[in-house]
């Protein structure tokens, strides 16, 4: 996003905004003109706004009023659109200022902030951990903000406090891991540019701390963005790459993960006999796993989750006698308290079950997911119909579970 025209990212910035408050385009046209009395408002009009092709000054206190949005961030993002100097509001504008091109993050010459040690680290640490677990019950729209503020920030003090070797390096961790989670919640947020952005910046991160399992999450997690917004060939590169990077003596838990993710990766692609022998792989590794100890980032890798990637594989491949056991199981053990991974997991029970020509039992399992996803921050959705005869569009795209 570093050269898109400031038009186009107010478009963007506003489109968000309408998507936060769960309106259609229509829908905001529609209320605009109840709340300023003006009928002649169309959603067309709404899509000009967005594709950066006028901006609503006009309409910008009743914006304001529909989206719940604060009028002065409005105008804010409007004088920023006209090219005024202002800055774009939120975290729309944020990503592609982090950092000018290049392969390690330089620090400045001569430092210009104050000498920090790894205690500081320690403390940011904990607030990167603090925003994996709120991914675990928020969406990418309502954390992309502070999750882009943290990495600002940290990449900040990287470049302009003073400190030692072992403290930089720790602190280059810390960008790495926040890169991979703001690339998460970007991504889930829909700001695909923006979550490659965020995985490459962690990427460089990563790499000049030396971390080859951080590389290998960082590398595995763009993979899985890319595979599942039809980069299918990269996606797959990207996985089967991230588990030669991590290497044999990384963390159990991790390599468990990274074969997770290689398997959905050739699911995608197609690939039956390697997505079913990296899911193999990936049991083996926690077998192994024992009391050994795994990084942070790795705190949800479990069996159960092994089970709920090998459900969701066994679905992408067609094999709903598989898939169809597996995800009963799971969701017979799943604590009633996640609902929306509960309602995920139904979503892809309701394809298999259309899979194996049970059609009632899809139509069952679809509109839990429908009663659940009401309650949940993050929207699960189908990604087609279950039709009366049990066929299901050839076009299938799943929603990711938490974290896997």
């Amino acid at each position: 996003m570093q050269n898109a025209d400031p038009r186009e990212q107010f478009g963007v910035y506003l489109a968000g905004l309408r998507k936060r408050a769960g309106l259609s385009q229509r829908s905001l046209a529609l209320r605009l003109c109840a709340a300023s009395g003006i009928s002649t408002l169309t959603r067309n009009e709404v899509s000009r706004w967005e594709r950066g092709g006028r901006i609503p000054d006009a309409w910008l206190a009743a914006l304001a009023h529909v989206l719940g949005a604060p009028l002065r961030e409005l105008e804010q993002a409007a004088a920023y659109a006209r090219g005024e100097g202002a800055t774009l509001p939120g975290a729309a504008a944020t990503l592609a200022d982090l950092l000018p091109g290049g392969d390690t993050l330089e620090r400045l010459s001569v430092p210009a902030g104050r000498r920090i040690a790894l205690p500081e680290v320690h403390g940011l640490a904990a607030r990167v951990h603090g925003l994996r677990l709120a991914d675990d019950v928020l969406a990418g729209g309502d954390l992309i903000a502070p999750a882009v503020r943290e990495l600002r920030s940290a990449v900040r003090l990287f470049r302009e406090s003073s400190h030692d070797e072992d403290t930089g390096r720790a602190l280059l961790v810390q960008i790495g891991e926040l890169g991979q989670i703001a690339g998460w919640i970007a991504s889930d947020a829909g700001r695909g540019d923006d979550a490659e952005r965020a995985y490459e910046l962690g990427l460089t991160a990563a790499r000049q701390a030396g971390d080859a399992p951080l590389v290998a999450q960082l590398a595995g997690s763009l993979g899985y963005h890319l595979s599942n917004n039809g980069r299918t060939r990269e996606g797959l590169a990207l996985a089967t790459a991230a588990v030669v990077e991590a290497g044999p003596d990384a963390p159990a838990k991790t390599r468990a993960l990274f074969f997770d993710r290689a398997a959905w990766a050739h699911a995608q692609a197609g690939q039956q006999q390697p997505a079913l022998r990296a899911l193999g792989q990936a049991h083996a590794a926690l077998d192994n796993a024992d009391d050994e100890p795994a990084p942070s980032w790795a705190y949800w890798v479990n069996r159960e989750e092994l089970e709920v990637m090998d459900s969701r594989v066994f679905t992408e491949l067609r094999r709903p006698l598989r898939a169809v056991p597996l995800l009963q199981d799971v969701l017979g053990r799943y604590d009633a308290t996640h609902a929306r991974e509960v309602a995920l997991y139904r979503s892809w029970l309701a394809v298999a079950l259309a899979d194996a020509n049970e059609p009632e039992q899809a139509a069952e399992q679809a509109q839990h997911v429908i009663a659940a996803s009401g309650t949940c921050r993050r929207s699960v959705r189908l990604s087609g119909p279950v039709s009366c005869s049990g066929a299901w569009r050839t076009s299938r795209t799943y929603p990711r579970c938490a974290k896997c």
